[in-house]
């Protein structure tokens, strides 16, 4: 199958490669990219109708003013048919309002919340799409090599997808800030213990194993005590959406709300959980962390 993919960063680079290793057809197009296969979002579009069929078009950039631009732009370009599928972190109003908008074009659209990080290339990408069913069926081949076995969920009609994420992401807050607080304590103790191989016990038979805690002891074993890294943990926004929504709908999140606070007060205060949440960010997403 044929695909355009807008963004080759560190996600959007990586499912390119992984939908070539799956025998897909990619166009990639990123301005900031030299490994981008056309100059523009036009040649983009033009190379992807060379057999007449709808379009399938891939957004991968930041959320906020690049995404919206960029499906802006692609509503002058594209045709009726054709499948515009977003699986950046956009807040899932703003997905139903572009499906809106787009849809007046008679394009169809696709939230795909889509988790994975830097890791997506070789263990595959969780997606979480929202979209009809016609526009997901003819999407599927590229869902199917994206994701790994069971990995994939058409959560229901457009935003679904990405408020799925959103609380995903909400979730993930809580459990980074559990080991935090837990390794934390562990080093606070005043009896020597081996907190490194506390946590590497844990991967083995514990019900608190996770890739989470595999991610954390590899960032335990790569800087021993985490002195590298300053305790403060940025939020890309989905936490407070999380929040929000929680809010809205009376929903109790004693957890999630907890740990989106605590990043906040990392900005503050420097300490040993902020310092453990910011180096799993580094580990799974690429992110950027602050050296001490």
């Amino acid at each position: 199958m044929k695909i355009g993919m807008i963004g080759l960063g560190r996600m959007g680079g990586n499912m390119a490669e992984r939908l070539r290793r799956h025998g897909h057809d990619v166009v990639g197009f990123d301005s900031f990219s030299p490994n981008s296969d056309v100059k523009s979002l036009a040649e983009l579009v033009a190379a992807l109708a060379v057999d007449g069929g709808p379009r399938v078009v891939w957004v991968m950039v930041p959320s906020g003013d690049p995404t919206e631009s960029t499906v802006v732009a692609l509503r002058d370009l594209l045709s009726p048919g054709d499948v515009l599928i977003e699986g950046g972190n956009s807040n899932w109003r703003d997905s139903q309002r572009r499906a809106a908008l787009v849809g007046e074009k008679g394009i169809a659209f696709i939230d795909a919340g889509t988790s994975g990080g830097i890791w997506g290339l070789t263990e595959g990408y969780c997606l979480m799409v929202g979209g009809t069913k016609e526009a997901v069926d003819l999407a599927m081949p590229i869902f199917l090599a994206l994701a790994p076995d069971k990995g994939f969920v058409h959560a229901g009609a457009v935003g679904t997808g990405h408020f799925t994420k959103m609380i995903h992401n909400g979730i993930e807050y809580g459990m980074m800030q559990a080991y935090a607080e837990g390794y934390e304590i562990l080093k606070a103790n005043d009896v020597t213990i081996d907190v490194e191989g506390a946590f590497r016990a844990w991967q083995q038979g514990s019900v608190v194993r996770s890739w989470l805690l595999d991610l954390a002891v590899r960032a335990l074993d790569q800087d021993p005590g985490l002195a590298t890294i300053q305790g403060y943990a940025a939020d890309s926004g989905e936490g407070r959406w999380t929040v929000n929504e929680a809010v809205r709908l009376g929903v109790p999140a004693h957890v999630l709300s907890a740990s989106l606070y605590t990043r906040f007060a990392s900005r503050q205060d420097d300490s040993p959980a902020m310092k453990l949440v910011a180096a799993l960010r580094g580990q799974f997403g690429g992110h950027a962390v602050k050296k001490a």
